[in-house]
């Protein structure tokens, strides 16, 4: 009794004299899961990441920043390592976060209110929420 495929069971693996051989996990590769919604799961980590609402200072506070400042601006020729904790706005939703950056001030720029790091960073005076360091530690 003859069954299916009987006739080519036994005939050698064909091997294409035109084509490289396939590796298996190329072959798989062909085969795998694709995401059939493009940006959905980008979108989906954008709703859920968490951003900080900006913290308003009382005019304490703002008293205070002001003074270390001017103490700051006073003795910048000695070059004081600083940590100031600022606001950074998020570029794409409302909100941001909290960033600590403690680094030498190059200088202190009254007119575009901002304060510029050694390191290149510029920070803007309004969004400074705390003010640290070795000078002005009391």
């Amino acid at each position: 009794m003859m069954r299916e495929y009987d006739d080519i069971i036994q005939l050698p693996h064909y091997i294409s004299k035109t084509r490289p051989h396939m590796a298996a996990i190329d072959r798989a590769a062909q085969f795998s899961p694709f995401a059939a919604l493009t940006g959905h799961d980008a979108a989906i980590k954008e709703t859920a990441r968490q951003t900080d609402k900006r913290v308003e200072l009382d005019e304490y506070l703002k008293d205070a920043l002001r003074n270390r400042l001017q103490i700051i601006a006073n003795r910048m020729k000695e070059h004081p390592q600083i940590a100031i904790t600022y606001f950074q706005p998020d570029g794409k939703k409302d909100g941001g976060t909290y960033v600590t950056v403690i680094n030498k001030i190059k200088k202190i720029s009254e007119y575009e209110r901002s304060i510029v790091m050694i390191d290149g960073t510029i920070i803007p005076i309004d969004d400074i929420i705390s003010i640290e360091g070795e000078i002005c530690s009391w």
